[in-house]
């Protein structure tokens, strides 16, 4: 388990380095061109996924913050408890590392730090982060892996 649990931290650590340097260079609700098709821009989301909820009263920072912390809690059984399938845990690790580094910024600034800011023809995809996309990963792997579950082994 400590394997997993490694990989988990080592994106938390990947994603608070990253958003503790978007904040030192970028200011609030600037941008960074970086290529024609990708910024690097400093938003606060409040809400969850696509900025769910961001519009809400205030509520949704505790709201979402008990849905993390039930997550992570869930993960962590998870992995105790099929920790020899590889795949598997490792989807969980992923999702893990991203919840906790998300679930840190809601408590500490009440919203998330989002900076990766991907765009075509003036249509920009919502802004997102490493925690984000390494849930997007994990559940990728997650789906993966369900059409591989009837095979034995563990990579």
């Amino acid at each position: 388990m400590s394997r997993w649990l490694g990989i988990a931290m080592v994106l938390v650590a990947l994603d608070q380095i990253s958003k503790y340097s978007i904040t030192r260079y970028i200011p609030y609700g600037g941008s960074i061109e970086i290529t024609p098709f990708f910024n690097l821009v400093l938003v606060h989301n409040s809400g969850a996924a696509f900025s769910f909820l961001s519009s809400a009263s205030g509520w949704q920072r505790g709201f979402f913050i008990i849905v993390a912390l039930i997550a992570i809690v869930w993960v962590v059984y998870l992995l105790r408890k099929y920790p020899q399938q590889t795949m598997f845990c490792f989807a969980l690790s992923l999702i893990l590392g991203g919840a906790i580094g998300n679930v840190i910024d809601r408590v500490w600034l009440g919203a998330v730090i989002d900076f990766l800011d991907f765009h075509a023809a003036g249509h920009h995809f919502p802004a997102f982060n490493v925690a984000d996309s390494a849930i997007t990963c994990g559940a990728a792997v997650l789906i993966w892996d369900s059409f591989h579950a009837g095979r034995t082994d563990e990579n």
